[in-house]
């Protein structure tokens, strides 16, 4: 069993990425700094044991010719998001959680993912039924290879691609503010 209060190289990563990370706005600037202040404060922040909350990656993987996202309807949320989840104990890297997830849950192999992140987002969720708690989700920009196709897991209740000027309408907040920047980006 890992160790919740051992920091890791995974630990140390999410540090120094984030404390490298120039910010698109003065509201992801303030996310940032507070995801740096729950790094420094809590040495198991990367694991999902972490009552407190946890750093999870994700990846707005986008098709080749940049003009769809691909998307998750989440089972728990009941909504459509980007592909992400929890750092796992073999992770070294936020960009390597990020990309490892959007290979699970998207079934793409050859997914190529920015390691400087796109966007900041914390949001709550249980992650054990009836314990509350809370994602602080670095999120990454990813690039599907030509001629991939996209296959549905265990993890998830659909998995579409979705045009960048016509998402569904149950996005959240967070996930049209991740879209848009990475359009922008783009």
């Amino acid at each position: 069993m890992h160790d919740v209060l051992k920091t890791s190289d995974l630990h140390t990563d999410a540090v120094r990425v984030l404390s490298g990370w120039q910010a698109p706005s003065a509201h992801q600037d303030g996310l940032r700094a507070e995801f740096l202040e729950f790094l420094a404060a809590e040495p198991g922040a990367m694991w999902r044991a972490c009552r407190t909350g946890h750093l999870t990656g994700s990846a707005l993987v986008v098709d080749p010719i940049r003009r769809a996202v691909l998307l998750t309807l989440h089972p728990k949320v009941g909504r459509w998001l980007q592909l992400g989840g929890h750092c796992e104990p073999a992770d070294a890297t936020l960009a390597g959680v990020a990309l490892r997830e959007a290979v699970e849950e998207g079934g793409i192999a050859g997914v190529v993912v920015d390691p400087d992140p796109i966007d900041l987002d914390i949001h709550p969720i249980e992650c054990v039924r009836g314990i509350p708690n809370r994602h602080l989700d670095v999120r990454f920009l990813a690039l599907a290879p030509a001629g991939s196709e996209a296959v549905i897991s265990d993890e998830s209740l659909d998995l579409r691609w979705w045009p960048i000027d016509a998402l569904p309408p149950d996005c959240d907040e967070g996930t049209y503010r991740l879209i848009h920047t990475a359009a922008t980006r783009l």
